[in-house]
Parts: structure tokens; C-alpha cells; sequence
């Protein structure tokens, strides 16, 4: 996204990795509460919906790790190399704190 479409949209210093990692958490979240009330519904019905939900979540948050990784804002098999890029979101999302 450009600087001029995050000005006007008032996210001025949000950058893509902050989005793609908002998004990923949340993509696991969802993961989670879905698998949870597929495992509390006691309708074929809504377990089969359900059921196709959680594979629609899983193939997003797989679509959303593979864009990470290939941007190189997303290592989830080098845990030192992942540390030290939380560390910079962190510090980004510190400083949009400041702004605010």
C-alpha cells in the first residue's frame, strides 16, 4: 500500500507486515474457536458447515504464512530470526501508539 492510500485512510505508519500479522493471528484465533464449537455442536448439520469452515480458515492462514515468508516478515522455523522481527513490530506498533 502506498504512503498516500495510508495517510488517507488514517494508518499512516501501519505497514503490510503489521497488517499480514494482525491478519495471521487472527486467522489462528478463528481457527481455534471454530475447531472448538465443531467439537461442542451436536447437529450433523452444523458440524458439517463447520467442518467447512475450519478447512476455508486453515487454507487462509496457510495463504497468509506462505505471503509472510515470501516477504521475509514471517519465520516459522527459525525462532531467532522470528524474535528479532517481533521486536521491529513491536517497536513499530509502539511508535502508532505515540502517534495516536
Amino acid at each position: 500500500m502506498n504512503s498516500f492510500l495510508k495517510n488517507l485512510m488514517g494508518m499512516g505508519g501501519m505497514s503490510d507486515q503489521v497488517i499480514a500479522t494482525d491478519f495471521l493471528i487472527s486467522a489462528k484465533a478463528g481457527i481455534r474457536n471454530i475447531a472448538f464449537a465443531l467439537t461442542e455442536s451436536g447437529s450433523p448439520e452444523v458440524r458439517g458447515i463447520l467442518r467447512e469452515q475450519l478447512r476455508i480458515a486453515v487454507d487462509t492462514h496457510e495463504k497468509i504464512t506462505n505471503y509472510m515468508i515470501s516477504r521475509g516478515t514471517y519465520y516459522p522455523h527459525n525462532l531467532k530470526k522470528q524474535l528479532e522481527t517481533d521486536m521491529k513490530i513491536t517497536e513499530t506498533a509502539l511508535k502508532l501508539s505515540e502517534k495516536s
